[in-house]
């Protein structure tokens, strides 16, 4: 948390400022009390003398000149008078100390709030840093939780405790010290107190980090279950689940409820308690104290004594702030160390500290006994793997699904690192280059086309910058997508809908070729850009992918093998290894893997 707060130092220290301003208000105000008592009872008689400041300590001049401008305001106003010129003064220095109290509320707000935006905006960053890896292992409705409900967590029990934290020591520090002025026997025996209601509160709050953890680790859960429902809620029609999937969330949803009723419990038992023992501690002091002037052995007064028993009063509200505040805390930074989970986290797809650029390119790439594993398992997706692929070829990878196709393609981007041998472009070892610059090289076109909620223009120059209208109409005629964006109410201003929920498949894989074409990749990765649409779809986006396909260095990923009949050169692939190789013409005589692949499409 300390990382975040240096860019708000100066709200720190105007808040310190303003907190010592309201202590040091709150002491004095509370000192008026002391001559409006004695003037109403009549307690202090004798007559007093101005005093210069080497007369004797700070504390006998400064309390004698006080009584000798009282009795000179008595002696020509009267006792009624100066009773509410010391009021109206009261009142003052009151407002004085609520304005300075408001005022340090006022500038701690920006640093508050700026830290809560910075770690959001830093979560978010990173999430978007992280390579694709670490998403395989993390729900996404975790990751989502982490970023709202923890955030929220984090602003509604640290940040709002805050304030607390650094005011409330300061006014329990002003007021101590005031207290033993007055009288340093009670105060060290309210020192003694105060530890052991503190230890007291300690051991009440004892383990609410854990449970507000467990409380919030099963909200993630939770959030996961509602991302994959509303992801799947087709299938859970279809399969007509309901019940299943309602009763699974009732189950979660149930023990969320019970752990949030136990962090609740436990914190709501913090006013109670440290109440009681405020009250139990001033009832000892009020006593001792009440002892010691009896007893005739005090050099406390009962004026000086009851001003003593309200500062010490408060020195309780802001002690029993400071403990709801460190329960807070810990709620706090249970959910700080879930979002630490993520910004900890270490990311493996790094630039090289020495990055290369390709001087001629040429688009020539080299898959070099590559061997790859997923999380460090021990299963080998790919095999030892080595494959050319001329500049300008199309080059398509087939096989039965988990053979290792698309993740030949990931590795290729570096969306996962090799574990052995390497992947070159021109000679250039991929892991050798700056990763924007690797990745700026090509353009993706996937079997599910990845749009988002936005307009058709925004969707097409996504990651393209300077582009003019006349480039973008150019792409999406390429794609055979202009005619039907044209046919929309507001053209390239429509909104698509979430993930272009408002178009037919064809239409959103027209739309992601068109954002590839406005790129304009040296290299192209095709992954079942086709499979999942229907005859005349695939005929017009399967012309749209010819057309980027021209001169361009492209690999395909391809179950429809039809499409891939023109291809340069076809690599079959099987259990992670390339077992066969060649045209489809040659592949078709060799009576193998291929073959087999042809015969199973056949009608």
């Amino acid at each position: 948390m300390r990382r975040f707060l240096p860019p708000y130092k100066k709200y720190i220290l105007l808040n310190v400022a303003f907190n010592f301003l309201a202590m040091f208000l709150t002491l004095f105000s509370f000192a008026l009390i002391i001559p409006i008592l004695e003037i109403l009872f009549r307690i202090r008689e004798g007559h007093y003398v101005f005093m210069s400041a080497d007369s004797g300590s700070f504390k006998e001049v400064a309390l004698n000149n006080f009584y000798y401008y009282v009795q000179q305001a008595m002696e020509q106003y009267g006792s009624v008078y100066t009773l509410v010129g010391l009021a109206v003064i009261l009142v003052i220095m009151t407002g004085l100390k609520c304005g300075t109290s408001y005022l340090s509320t006022y500038f701690i707000i920006p640093m508050r709030s700026g830290v809560v935006r910075d770690i959001r905006n830093f979560v978010y960053s990173k999430i978007v840093s992280l390579p694709i890896g670490f998403f395989t292992s993390e729900r996404k409705g975790d990751v989502m939780a982490r970023m709202t409900g923890d955030v929220s967590e984090i602003e509604n029990s640290l940040m709002m405790s805050l304030d607390m934290i650094i005011k409330n020591p300061i006014m329990i520090i002003g007021c101590l010290g005031m207290m033993l002025m007055l009288s340093w026997q009670l105060t060290l025996f309210v020192l003694v107190l105060l530890p052991l209601a503190g230890w007291i509160m300690g051991a009440v709050g004892k383990n609410l980090k854990s449970s507000s953890l467990a409380a919030q680790n099963q909200w993630g859960t939770l959030m996961s279950n509602i991302e994959e429902t509303l992801g799947g809620l087709r299938i859970i029609k279809a399969f007509v689940a309901e019940n299943k999937v309602r009763d699974r969330f009732r189950r979660q949803s149930q023990e969320l409820y019970r752990l949030n009723n136990r962090v609740a419990r436990r914190q709501s038992l913090a006013h109670p308690v440290s109440e009681f023992l405020g009250t139990i501690t001033i009832a000892i002091v009020l006593v001792f104290g009440g002892v010691l002037i009896l007893s005739g052995d005090s050099s406390i007064s009962a004026a000086d004594f009851i001003y003593y028993m309200l500062v010490f009063y408060s020195i309780i509200n802001p002690a029993k702030e400071l403990v709801k505040g460190s329960y807070a805390i810990q709620r706090g930074l249970a959910a700080m160390e879930r979002v630490d989970r993520i910004l900890n986290t270490s990311n493996p797809i790094a630039d090289p500290v020495s990055p290369k650029k390709i001087e001629n390119y040429k688009g020539e790439v080299d898959f070099n006994n590559v061997t790859f594993t997923y999380d460090g398992g021990s299963t080998q997706v790919i095999k030892g793997v080595s494959l050319h692929i001329p500049s300008g070829a199309t080059v398509a990878l087939v096989g039965q699904s988990g053979s290792g196709k698309t993740t030949m393609a990931d590795l290729l981007p570096r969306f996962y690192d090799v574990e052995s041998g390497s992947i070159t472009i021109d000679g250039v070892d991929v892991r050798d280059m700056k990763v924007a610059d690797l990745r700026g090289l090509m353009g993706n076109v996937n079997q599910d086309a990845i749009l988002f909620n936005d307009t058709f223009y925004n969707n097409i120059t996504f990651g393209v910058e300077s582009a003019t209208q006349e480039m973008v109409e150019n792409a999406a005629r390429i794609a055979n997508a202009h005619d039907f964006i044209m046919a929309t109410e507001e053209g390239y201003d429509t909104p698509i809908g979430d993930r272009g929920c408002r178009l037919s498949g064809g239409q959103r894989q027209r739309i992601s070729i068109a954002r590839a074409v406005l790129k304009n990749p040296a290299i192209l990765i095709l992954d079942e850009a086709t499979s999942a649409l229907d005859t005349q779809s695939e005929r017009l986006v399967q012309e749209a992918l010819d057309r980027l396909m021209e001169n361009r260095t492209t690999l395909v990923i391809a179950h429809r093998l039809s499409t891939i009949k023109n291809a340069d050169l076809i690599a079959v692939m099987h259990e992670g290894r390339i077992v066969e190789s060649g045209t489809h013409d040659e592949l078709m005589v060799m009576k193998g893997y291929y073959n087999r692949l042809v015969d199973m499409q056949k009608f």
